[in-house]
């Protein structure tokens, strides 16, 4: 949408449950009608926002602008969900739980950022490549816009890593196999599932947000 199309177009409400599957895996981005085309010649857009609570670029409320980098944000949410299993806000949590960004951030932080990914992802991917994942949510999440990365280059980060340690998604890290155990029954995870056989990350329709 930001590079691939002419003039460029700006989402507004990228959230889990505007990014469809189809029986491939493949990611289909539904629902534009927040969406806004940008001429070429212009990096950013002034509008009234109709994105999500929770998703939305916190940096809007402060410039009253929404620019690529907002759709950047709110991915990176939806990459904060699926490690974590949680939704971008809960508010029977504690403070600081209620919101997954700031959570998240917190985690990563205080180094202690294993402790809220979900089991299943623990289990099926390697440490070092959830650290590294992580880091792109982070920087992704930045408050000010200019500190995170394009779209472009969020997909060709994950995708770098997808290729560089495709072998790793099959063989779990020692010492979380060992802390886990037997795999988690798929039964208890019904917002997030990873495939590892088509290295896809399968979301749940049947779970609204």
């Amino acid at each position: 949408m930001h590079f691939a199309a002419s003039p460029p177009i700006f989402h507004r409400d990228i959230k889990s449950t505007n990014i469809l599957l189809d029986d491939n895996y493949t990611a289909k981005v539904s629902d534009f009608g927040a969406s806004r085309l940008v001429p070429l010649d212009q990096t950013q857009f002034t509008t009234l926002v109709q994105g999500t609570m929770g998703y939305l670029d916190p940096e809007y409320f402060h410039t009253s602008r929404l620019t690529e980098k907002s759709d950047v944000y709110s991915f990176g949410i939806v990459l904060a969900e699926l490690l974590t299993g949680r939704k971008a806000l809960e508010f029977d949590r504690p403070e600081k739980e209620k919101s997954l960004a700031l959570h998240f951030i917190s985690s990563m932080k205080e180094e202690n950022i294993l402790d809220i990914l979900e089991d299943r992802v623990l289990y099926e991917a390697n440490e070092d490549q959830l650290r590294e994942v992580a880091k792109l949510v982070e920087r992704s999440l930045s408050v000010k816009g200019e500190e995170r990365p394009t779209m472009k280059e969020v997909a060709m980060e994950l995708e770098g890593l997808r290729r560089s340690s495709k072998h790793l998604w099959d063989e779990p890290h020692e010492e979380v196999e060992c802390l886990l155990g037997d795999p988690p029954n798929s039964q208890n995870f019904n917002t997030t599932n990873y495939d590892s056989l088509g290295n896809q990350v399968v979301i749940s329709l049947d779970c609204g947000r």
